[in-house]
């Protein structure tokens, strides 16, 4: 990290501005919080034309629900910085956050939702077509394809699943093995019972037609026609940012890519550092993504109150002992009494002694 002088400090540092980031800093801040997000502005969902499952909010354009986020957060105090959070470290008080520009901002806790990179399989064609009609999920996308033909690239560990999965939405389902190798029994038991056909072959590319997908093209040179083509990628989390905190990203346990681990509110295991959303969970959705961000949020903010409370109270065991004795003075034992027993006390007060002695 860098030397540059410290820009500012505040309760919460939030780095990743899409929607788990957003939410825990609409949380925090509603929570009277000073928060700053520092946003690069690569939300992972950006070439979709919509988000789906967010309950009166269907089909809202991704970057217009950022856009309303970012404003509702200012509108409660918080501060958006677009910048690249490039490092990270343990400074007094908390941590401080190096920016690309060079800016360094000091933090009393971390909530990273940096979100992951889409790897997809190396067909041509297939990442100009992502979030459009190669898609991934069918929570995402399945009613827009609803009854149409639908292709799954084989390959990843899910493969299978997915295709099951996206029968629910159309019962013409494809699924192309490409590089997956051949399928258990079991497996092909369980397609044959849905109606899923299978095709065997590499598939090498896409027949897009007025831009629109067509079909698969296979290595024999044989075309099928899909409109729709599901691929599981690898999901890979941006955690380069915790590196200096001691954190990496670890393999997660469902083989689709990597994530940093964390416990169910999203404390992971540097102390004072949460994260949410895509970084820590690859298979979130845009809902799942909020609700943790909030989550993360209310349990940082927990946090905060609990270390504000035991800096309140170590101050006034110093204020009151004043040197004589600590919380067990004769000053600290009075005040108790004054406070439970009111005019009921008796003896000698301490906090009276300056007064005089007493007079009959």
């Amino acid at each position: 990290m860098s030397e540059h002088k410290v820009s500012d400090e505040f309760d919460v540092v939030v780095v990743g501005g899409g929607v788990a980031g957003l939410s825990g800093a609409l949380t925090l801040a509603r929570a009277r919080r000073s928060v700053l997000v520092i946003d690069s502005g690569e939300p992972r969902n950006a070439p979709a034309a919509a988000a789906h499952g967010l309950l009166s909010r269907d089909g809202v354009p991704p970057l217009e629900l950022l856009r309303i986020g970012r404003e509702e957060v200012v509108g409660y105090g918080g501060r958006i910085l677009s910048d690249r959070a490039v490092s990270a470290r343990r400074a007094e008080g908390g941590f401080a956050v190096e920016a690309g520009s060079g800016r360094v901002f000091r933090a009393r806790r971390l909530l990273v939702t940096t979100g992951l990179v889409d790897e997809v399989p190396e067909v041509p064609g297939l990442r100009e077509r992502w979030g459009r009609d190669v898609l991934h999920c069918p929570y995402c996308h399945g009613w827009e394809v609803r009854d149409a033909p639908i292709g799954v690239l084989g390959g990843s560990p899910l493969s299978v699943h997915q295709a099951l999965l996206f029968r629910q939405w159309s019962p013409r389902v494809t699924l192309f093995l490409h590089t997956g190798g051949d399928l258990a029994e079991e497996e092909w038991e369980r397609l044959a019972a849905r109606g899923i056909a299978v095709v065997d072959g590499e598939v090498t590319g896409l027949d897009v037609v007025e831009d629109r997908l067509a079909g698969v093209l296979l290595a024999s040179g044989r075309r099928v026609a899909v409109e729709a083509l599901a691929v599981g990628p690898r999901m890979v989390a941006r955690g380069e940012v915790l590196a200096g905190l001691g954190l990496s990203a670890v393999e997660h346990p469902m083989g689709v890519g990597t994530c940093v681990a964390s416990d169910a509110s999203g404390l992971t295991e540097a102390a004072g550092v949460w994260v949410a959303g895509n970084v820590t969970d690859p298979t979130a959705g845009v809902p799942v993504a909020q609700a943790a961000g909030v989550q993360a949020a209310a349990a940082i903010n927990a946090d905060l109150v609990n270390a504000d409370t035991e800096a309140a109270v170590a101050r006034r065991r110093a204020a009151v002992s004043g040197g004589s004795g600590g919380v067990f003075s004769a000053v600290a034992e009075a005040e108790v009494a004054a406070r439970v027993l009111g005019e009921r006390r008796h003896g000698l007060d301490p906090l009276r002694r300056s007064e005089g002695p007493a007079r009959p």
